[in-house]
């Protein structure tokens, strides 16, 4: 019988309340910090620690992973510039995280069109 949540799972939760709390303490301090702690990586570590049990630390799987990281991350980046030049045109939080998911959405889409063309 599988018990209800597994140690990464659960770390996974409070690593994103640590962050949170974090985020919640320190705007108030600085948003440059606040901010740079929301974008640091939490999930990529884990990922790929996850994936190097999984494979036994093959290398050809961790190296196409870590890949598909970097090319992955485009979309995020657009995503945050939506947001922030919605934001510049003064618009509400609802169209921004609107507008900055259509970006990111969009960019999923050529990520996954390009690395269909190109094998990126």
């Amino acid at each position: 019988m599988r018990s209800l949540m597994s140690w990464q799972e659960i770390s996974r939760i409070l690593i994103a309340f640590g962050v949170i709390l974090a985020v919640a303490v320190l705007q108030k301090q600085s948003t440059l910090i606040a901010a740079i702690t929301v974008t640091m990586p939490v999930n990529v570590p884990l990922a790929m620690w996850l994936l190097y049990s999984a494979t036994g630390g093959d290398g050809v799987s961790m190296r196409e992973f870590a890949k598909s990281l970097v090319v992955s991350i485009f979309p995020t980046v657009g995503f945050l510039l939506a947001a922030w030049m919605a934001l510049r045109a003064d618009m509400k939080l609802g169209p921004t995280l609107l507008a900055g998911y259509a970006i990111w959405g969009a960019g999923v889409l050529i990520v996954m069109l390009l690395q269909k063309r190109l094998g990126l």
